[in-house]
Order: structure tokens, then sequence, then C-alpha cells
């Protein structure tokens, strides 16, 4: 079941196109992955469903609700985490989301459920400004959670942590999904988004340009290919020649080094993400 459908969706600043009629639609409980270069449309798409600002053209509903007509109602029903850790710096931890919580309607309870959820109880007391920058993005995230949202957009979620912290939010990422949540994803971290992503739609130039899963997406720009180095005739000294895994000449050309007993190795290489990436949009994250 789709819970996010866009169609046609178009937005213009001045003379700039910055979304131009794109379509797409997110299943119900996927960590759906939205890349693109900077500039390409992703923080625009994202303000349009999250209902900061409206279409020029076109129809988005987030959970059955237009964005247009029933901001209120979409808004009441998503989370957002942002790369910008906008917290109150002086207040503890336990009061950032209590503050939060009160404009819904929800209690102290509803705070330490979500602290536990993203293992940050024993924290609470703390100021965020003392925190980490990993225990603060678990804080945003635990923010964006009070309300007990169907949706959670996250831009950049693990942008600027190190590898240790990203992963466990990563992990805490994966456990949304697997109690329900859907999660829209931006990210410039390609083995992430193959980490996480069920399906994935590059943006470039206000359109998608693809939309698929990461494994469809790697095998629409090659297959598998087979590095073979062998010796140059001096001991660990080696060269090496990419060829299909597949192909009657790379067969040939290993049994023809079997026969003249050369030594040889094999390593296997598959397309990458950022292969696809760069392929599709001339560009490389940064």
């Amino acid at each position: 079941m789709s819970v996010i459908n866009a169609a046609d969706l178009h937005k213009k600043y001045k003379k700039t196109e910055a979304v131009q009629g794109i379509s797409f639609e997110v299943d119900k409980g996927e960590i759906f992955g939205f890349l693109g270069p900077n500039g390409a449309g992703k923080t625009t798409t994202i303000r349009i469903l999250t209902t900061q600002i409206k279409p020029d053209k076109g129809k988005a509903e987030v959970l059955g609700f237009d964005v247009r007509k029933d901001s209120h109602k979409v808004k009441s029903r998503i989370g957002v985490v942002f790369e910008d850790q906008n917290l109150y710096p002086r207040l503890s931890v336990f009061q950032n989301l209590l503050f939060f919580a009160r404009l819904y309607g929800f209690g102290k309870e509803r705070v330490e459920e979500v602290l536990d959820f993203v293992e940050l109880s024993h924290r609470s007391k703390d100021e965020a400004q003392k925190l980490s920058r990993g225990l603060k993005q678990r804080l945003i995230i635990a923010r964006s959670l009070l309300t007990d949202p169907e949706i959670i957009f996250m831009d950049e979620p693990t942008s600027g942590l190190d590898p240790h912290i990203a992963r466990n939010i990563r992990s805490l990422i994966r456990n949304l999904s697997e109690k329900g949540k859907t999660i829209f994803l931006t990210t410039h971290y390609m083995e992430e988004a193959d980490e996480l992503c069920s399906r994935i739609a590059i943006i470039n130039k206000g359109k998608i340009v693809k939309l698929d899963t990461p494994e469809n997406l790697k095998e629409s720009i090659g297959k598998t290919s087979l590095v073979i180095k062998t010796e140059n005739g001096t001991p660990g000294n080696w060269e090496s020649r990419t060829m299909p895994a597949d192909s009657p000449e790379t067969a040939g050309a290993l049994q023809e080094l079997i026969n003249k007993g050369v030594k040889f190795k094999i390593e296997t290489k598959k397309p990458s993400l950022e292969d696809v990436f760069i392929a599709l949009t001339g560009a490389k994250f940064e």
C-alpha cells in the first residue's frame, strides 16, 4: 500500500525549475532512498511532501491527505529529521523533548518511551549542548518520534558522524522500519543507501532519472566483471586486466593461463551505487 503519492510535481524559484514533473510512490514500511547531487531538487521535494511549501503544479498525497488542502493532518502524522540539529542547547535532553511533547498533547510518559527507544535515558538530565554530535542526532530522532508518526523524513541523518556512531544510527533506522515505520531517506553515503534502502530514486536537475532497487540499479549499468591479475615476471608485481565474468573470451583467457602455468589470481568487481550515480548524473557525491 502506498503512503506517499507524488504526481507530476513542479516547483519553480524565479527562473530556476527546482522540480520538473516528478512522479513516484512510496510503500508502507519501506526505506525509500531519494538521492541526487546538490541542487537536484531533493530538499524542494521534501519541503513539498512535509507541507512546508506548495507545488506550483501537480499533486502530492501523504497517507491519503493532500499536502495542499490537508497540511495539518499531514503534519500530525509525520516526523522530520533534518541535518541541522536545531535543539535548545541549555535545556536538558528530557526538557527538550517535553517541550515538544506538550505542543502535541503528550506528557512525560511519552518522552520516557522515546528516550528508551533511542537509548538516551541515561543522558536525560544532561544539557543538549553537552552531547556529542551523534547523541544530538539521536535526540533529534527521538523528537521526531514523539507523535508516533507513520512516516519519518530523514535528511542526511548520519552526515558528519564517525563510522561507529553512523552505524548505530543506521541500526536505529532499521529498527524503525521493522516496527512498520516508513522512512524517506536522503543521504550522500552510497554504502548507507545500498545497505538500508529497498528502493532508490535518483533525481537530477529536477527530474527523476531512475527508480529501482539497489541491485537492479547496479545491474542496469553493467554486469559483474573479473579482474585477472598475473605476475609479469617479477615476483610480487602483478598486471591486471578486467573482463566480463560470463564471457567465453574470459573463460578462454583463464584456460590459456592455466595451460601455460602462469601464476594468476582473480577478483570479482561489481558495479556500485556510486558508479550508477555518476553514470546517470555525471556528478560525484560530495
